[in-house]
């Protein structure tokens, strides 16, 4: 993994569900098998609630001139 961003997305069940935005190194390929493993991972070195129900492979995150992870681009395109 290069970088990720973690934002809310709304979920109606449960109002907003964690969210991983994230950009892989050369090398590795999406799938749900690498989905998993993040979850799992997650898991185990955080609480069990944290971990990111929703994990989406972009090419590239959203960034300020400064470098920065533009968040709100990433939740806009997450509602409902």
């Amino acid at each position: 993994m290069l970088e990720c961003a973690i934002t809310g997305a709304p979920d109606l069940e449960r109002g907003h569900i964690i969210k991983a935005t994230v950009v892989l190194t050369k090398g590795y390929s999406s799938g749900e098998a690498l989905k998993k493993e993040l979850q799992e991972h997650v898991t185990k070195v955080t609480a069990p609630y944290k971990y990111p129900r929703i994990i989406e492979f972009v090419d590239e995150l959203p960034k300020t001139i400064s470098g920065k992870i533009r968040r709100v681009e990433i939740r806009d395109r997450d509602q409902i």
